[in-house]
């Protein structure tokens, strides 16, 4: 007898005993269809906001909805006016920046302006911290929930 036709019948009687998959049964349960995702709350990266947390944030959930605001055209753009692209694209604001930022945030509120929220990230935190934290209310949060407010991480 030819090898191949021993590892064939072999492996046929491995199938037929149920120690073999057969290839018409999926190897794992099948996708989770969009329709049931909870939708994410969309993020926005200050220019200043430390990278390896956006890296982070991505390997551990790649859904999640995070623009870099270099990437959208923003680098060297006044706090003003990356608060009023946030506005407009509905994205809650991660930053480190303290001090200029969240005046002009408050600013916008106190003029009744869009202002999707401002998560201000301290820089004393870790990277895992920062990326449990931001998750969390990424994953939990409603769209429009943290309008007109600013948080400040840790939680």
């Amino acid at each position: 007898m030819r090898p191949e036709v021993s590892i064939r019948a072999e492996s046929a009687r491995r199938t037929k005993l149920g120690l073999i998959r057969p290839a018409s049964v999926p190897v794992c349960w099948p996708a989770v269809p969009n329709e049931f995702l909870r939708p994410m709350l969309p993020l926005a990266a200050d220019e200043n906001f430390n990278n390896d947390i956006v890296r982070g944030l991505l390997r551990r959930n790649p859904r999640l909805d995070i623009v870099r605001v270099q990437d959208a055209g923003l680098s060297g753009a006044r706090d003003e006016a990356v608060l009023e692209w946030a506005a407009r694209e509905r994205r809650v604001l991660l930053t480190h920046d303290v001090s200029a930022l969240t005046r002009y945030a408050y600013d916008r509120v106190k003029a009744h302006l869009q202002m999707p929220g401002v998560f201000e990230v301290s820089r004393r935190v870790t990277v895992r911290t920062a990326i449990d934290d931001i998750l969390l209310l990424a994953e939990l949060s409603i769209p429009g929930e943290w309008e007109g407010q600013i948080r400040y991480l840790p939680l």
